[in-house]
């Protein structure tokens, strides 16, 4: 404990980097995310294929995805968010679209026949009856991006993963286990959030 005060700066610099990569390529990543289910939604027989790529996206290792898009994009955060970005959709896009297309059909056919748009179904039928499915992704997004970002300080991407690297090159053990603690607390932070969420996503649709 001695150690961690002592250096507060230094771990507080790195948590701060570190939650700003996870809250960045969070928000890119469910906006990309739900747009392309928009699109599934209305083409239903590409879903399969779109899953499929990203799933092969996501089982590319991370440090030879970073180094296949080093030459393009550079050192950086910016390589960091985007590899992160694109191991998500995998994780976001098979929760989101599983959730929705499991909705009953009968539930919707009376949504229509109270007169509502396809957007007023999604929006108000759909999405709050698939919110534990969609929810379940962003924690496992979350989990995702938390544990491969310390990877990304390889890159210069910073974040707690730079302390993790330093204390195991120099052995530095209570580096090593406040920066994993700060990780774990991240995650544990978001899924206390997300929980919070869900009981308000979880209601009767308005029908």
């Amino acid at each position: 404990m001695r150690y961690f005060f002592d250096h507060i700066d230094l771990f507080a610099n790195a948590f701060l980097q570190h939650l700003q990569i996870v809250a960045l390529t969070l928000l890119i990543s469910i906006a990309l995310a739900s747009l392309i289910c928009l699109v599934l939604l209305k083409f239903p027989r590409a879903s399969n294929i779109c899953i499929q790529v990203f799933s092969a996206i996501y089982s590319i290792p991370s440090l030879a995805l970073f180094a296949i898009l080093i030459p393009l994009t550079g050192l950086g955060r910016g390589t960091a968010i985007l590899v992160l970005v694109l191991y998500n959709q995998y994780l976001l896009v098979r929760n989101i679209m599983t959730g929705l297309t499991q909705v009953d059909p009968a539930i919707l056919e009376a949504a229509s026949g109270m007169g509502m748009t396809h957007m007023q179904m999604i929006c108000r039928v759909q999405i709050p009856l698939a919110a534990p499915m969609i929810v379940a992704g962003i924690k496992l997004a979350i989990v995702s991006t938390t544990g491969i970002a310390t990877i990304a300080a390889t890159i210069n991407a910073g974040g707690l993963g730079s302390l993790l690297f330093s204390g195991m090159r120099t052995m530095n053990v209570p580096k090593i286990a406040f920066a994993t603690i700060l990780c774990m607390f991240i995650a544990e932070l978001a899924n206390v959030i997300l929980g919070a969420v869900e009981k308000r996503l979880k209601r009767e649709p308005a029908l």
